[in-house]
C-alpha cells in the first residue's frame, strides 16, 4: 500500500541508524501512523471507511467531535411518528488503543455522545412538537485483521505489508441514553444492540482502496415501550457498507461511501408493523493532517433510496490525538 510504503521506509531507517538519528524520522511516521485509525464512526449510519485498515500495536487515540443531523431523523427509525422533521446536535467523545490479540492486530474503542434534539411530527395522526437534552446510548467497538496484518510494534510494522486484509468486530450498543417511557422520542433506545460484522480491505491499485463490509444488528427487546407497559421487538437488520477511497500523498486522503440496510421490522406486543427498511445511504469522506499527531477528519452523508427512517442528512466533523 502507498502509505504503508512511506511508513515502512522511516521505521527501516529507524531501526539501522539508531535512536539519535531517528528522533528526525520518528515524528512523521508518526503523523502518518496516526491517519490510519478512527475505529468507530460519528455518524449514526456507520459509514466508515478504512476501519479496517492495517496499523501498528500499543497506540492510544482520542477522538472529539460534533455530529449535526437534519432532516427525517430517528434514532430509531422504526417508530409510528410521520412527516418528521429533526434537527440533533452532538458532540461526542471517545477513546481507543490497539494491542495484540494472540497475534492478531486488534483494536478496541469506546464512545459517548451527548445530543440536543428538537423535532416536530404527528404522532399517531396528531401534530406534536418537542426538545431533548442529554446522554446517548453508549457505542463499544472491538475489531480484529484475522489475514494480511499480524501484530506488529512500529518498530515490526517496516518488516510486513498486505494488499489484501480481512478484519472482523463485533459493535455493541448499550442502553446508558436518556429514555422516558411514556415518550415516542427519545435519545436512548433503552435497549441493547449488537453487530458482528466481517470486511475486506484491498489495495486496488497504488493510491486507491476499496471496502467492502457485511454486518447484522441484532437487538434485544425494549419491555417499556410506549406509554411505558408495551413490549416492543425487532428482527435483525444486514447493514453492508462499500468505499473506494484516494490517497493524495501518505497524509491525506478521501473517501467515496455507501451503505445499505435490509430488515429490521418491529412488532409491540407481538403485533408487526409495516416498517420493515430497505434503505441506502451515500457520503464523503475527508482525513486532513494537521500537526504530526493530529488529524481532522470531516464527513457527510444524505439518504439516497428511503423506505423508512433513513430521510436525512448528517455533517460530522473529528479531531483526533494519537499518543504512542
Amino acid at each position: 500500500m502507498h502509505y504503508e510504503k512511506n511508513i515502512v521506509s522511516l521505521v527501516t531507517f529507524l531501526t539501522k541508524e539508531g535512536l539519535r538519528t531517528a528522533k528526525r524520522y520518528v515524528c512523521p511516521a508518526r503523523w502518518a501512523i496516526c491517519l490510519l485509525f478512527f475505529a468507530a464512526t460519528l455518524s449514526a449510519q456507520d459509514l466508515d471507511p478504512r476501519a479496517y485498515s492495517r496499523v501498528p500495536v500499543d497506540i492510544t487515540f482520542i477522538v472529539t467531535g460534533f455530529v449535526y443531523s437534519f432532516g427525517g431523523i430517528l434514532l430509531d427509525p422504526t417508530l409510528p411518528i410521520e412527516d418528521l422533521e429533526a434537527k440533533v446536535e452532538s458532540p461526542m467523545l471517545g477513546i481507543g488503543h490497539t494491542f495484540n490479540l494472540f497475534g492478531l492486530t486488534s483494536q478496541a474503542y469506546i464512545g459517548l455522545p451527548y445530543s440536543w434534539a428538537q423535532a416536530s411530527g404527528k404522532v399517531l395522526g396528531e401534530e406534536r412538537s418537542t426538545t431533548r437534552s442529554g446522554l446517548g446510548d453508549t457505542r463499544f467497538r472491538v475489531s480484529a485483521l484475522v489475514f494480511g496484518a499480524p501484530a506488529a510494534t512500529i518498530e515490526q510494522f517496516a518488516k510486513s505489508s498486505s494488499r489484501t486484509i480481512v478484519g472482523t468486530s463485533l459493535t455493541v450498543t448499550v442502553p446508558t441514553g436518556q429514555y422516558f417511557s411514556d415518550k415516542l422520542i427519545n435519545l436512548g433506545t433503552n435497549r441493547w444492540a449488537f453487530k458482528p460484522e466481517i470486511a475486506l480491505s484491498y489495495n486496488v491499485y497504488q493510491r486507491w482502496f476499496f471496502d467492502l463490509y457485511a454486518g447484522m444488528w441484532l437487538f434485544t427487546d425494549n419491555h417499556s415501550f410506549y406509554p411505558g407497559t408495551s413490549v416492543r421487538s425487532q428482527d435483525p437488520l444486514a447493514a453492508f457498507q462499500t468505499h473506494l477511497s484516494y490517497n493524495f500523498n501518505p497524509l491525506m486522503w478521501a473517501a467515496i461511501d455507501l451503505t445499505y440496510y435490509n430488515g429490521g421490522q418491529s412488532s409491540v406486543n407481538e403485533v408487526y408493523n409495516d416498517d420493515r427498511q430497505k434503505n441506502s445511504r451515500f457520503g464523503a469522506t475527508l482525513n486532513l493532517p494537521v500537526s504530526k499527531q493530529n488529524s481532522i477528519r470531516i464527513a457527510y452523508s444524505r439518504g439516497a433510496i428511503i423506505r423508512v427512517g433513513a430521510n436525512f442528512s448528517t455533517i460530522s466533523i473529528a479531531w483526533q490525538m494519537v499518543f504512542f
